[in-house]
């Protein structure tokens, strides 16, 4: 009996260590420890015995069951570490070889004149400023000097949220203009910050989109005065289009959070039935600006008879449409790779006021 369990053990080892594949080694686990396995097959019959042999019967099998197991855990082991290695060499990659050229990625001129104008107002001391996107009403039109019956608070102009627990709706910030309001509150003046970001409003057409851009810029001290708001949007005007003697005036408007407000138009020429930034016989409306109000300055907590400042704000696709010719606002948001390829920018290349926009 004793040479029998051994001569099966030493084929069952020999069967394990000639399996060179995961799949043999499968098959040779099934054939000894399987139901129907040489080894099972091999414990059925200990109910034959009489307990003494089935006693020490038992034991060898035991015995050899573990031996086997054992084994077939360490050979899987090391066919498991060949085939890694095998496929490790299979799918090497020659990381020195060029890169394909459709995986060439590049920067969206939303992203781009993002850039550009923050780092035109940088060279100003401006910082960057961020805000929620869901506002509230307070924030986005009451802390701003919104009539209640203004139309930008009615729901064909502004999308609004589902009413809360508390019977409050929410809305999707028709403006970046909020920040303006939260970072006063937060901040004691002087304050010279640009706030881009995303903005939402009901209107969609080849010029207009119900998500587009803007940013807001904002200066609060005790002398600041109209004169430092049209010198600081004169100088973005033409650095930001490369023109150095860019025509730009200043026309009377309306703004809620603003007094006296003023447009701002550049030069342009429309000859041929083009369209061309620089001096000529007509003007292009670029942006919007004014002191800010004092009821905006006494809602964010500052007092408007000791401080002052101005604001203004454009939108972001406009100016870059402006800029590189981009005839239509839609193809912005399209994910077409035909259209970015055509108007992106390389990623490299970043804008600088001394390396150039």
């Amino acid at each position: 009996m004793m040479n029998d369990v051994d001569t099966l053990r030493a084929e069952l080892l020999a069967e394990v260590d000639g399996a060179g594949t995961l799949d043999a080694l499968e098959q040779v686990r099934i054939a000894a420890l399987g139901k129907k396995g040489r080894l099972t097959e091999r414990m059925k019959t200990l109910g034959a015995l009489d307990p003494d042999a089935r006693r020490a019967a038992g034991q060898a099998l035991n015995t050899v069951k573990d031996a086997v197991t054992m084994a077939l855990e360490t050979r899987k082991t090391a066919l498991e570490g060949t085939a890694l290695d095998a496929r490790l060499m299979q799918e090497t990659v020659d990381v020195s070889l060029p890169t394909r050229p459709e995986a060439k990625g590049l920067i969206h001129p939303i992203t781009q004149t993002i850039d550009e104008l923050t780092a035109i107002f940088a060279e100003m001391g401006f910082t960057v400023a961020e805000g929620p996107d869901i506002e509230t009403d307070y924030y986005n039109f009451e802390a701003l000097n919104f009539p209640p019956d203004h139309p930008a608070r009615q729901d064909h102009d502004t999308f609004y949220l589902t009413p809360d627990a508390n019977g409050e709706r929410k809305l999707l910030r028709t403006h970046t203009s909020p920040v303006q309001i939260r970072h006063m509150q937060q901040t004691p003046p002087p304050i010279r910050i640009i706030v881009p970001g995303r903005t939402y409003r009901s209107d969609h057409d080849a010029t207009h989109s119900p998500m587009f851009h803007q940013v807001e810029g904002l200066v609060i001290d005790k002398t600041t005065h109209m004169g430092h708001l049209k010198g600081c949007l004169i100088d973005f005007c033409r650095a930001f289009f490369g023109i150095d003697d860019l025509p730009v005036r200043f026309r009377p408007s309306y703004f809620p959070f603003t007094e006296p407000s003023a447009e701002v138009d550049i030069g342009c020429s429309r000859a041929g039935g083009g369209l061309t930034i620089g001096a000529g016989g007509d003007w292009l409306e670029i942006l919007g600006s004014g002191m800010v109000h004092p009821n905006v300055l006494r809602y964010a907590g500052i007092d408007p008879d000791e401080y002052q400042g101005f604001a203004f704000g454009m939108g972001i696709e406009r100016i870059a449409m402006l800029k590189y010719g981009i005839p239509d606002l839609r193809p912005f948001y399209d994910s077409d790779l035909r259209w970015l390829k055509h108007y992106g920018f390389v990623p490299i290349a970043q804008p600088s006021v001394a390396g150039g926009l």
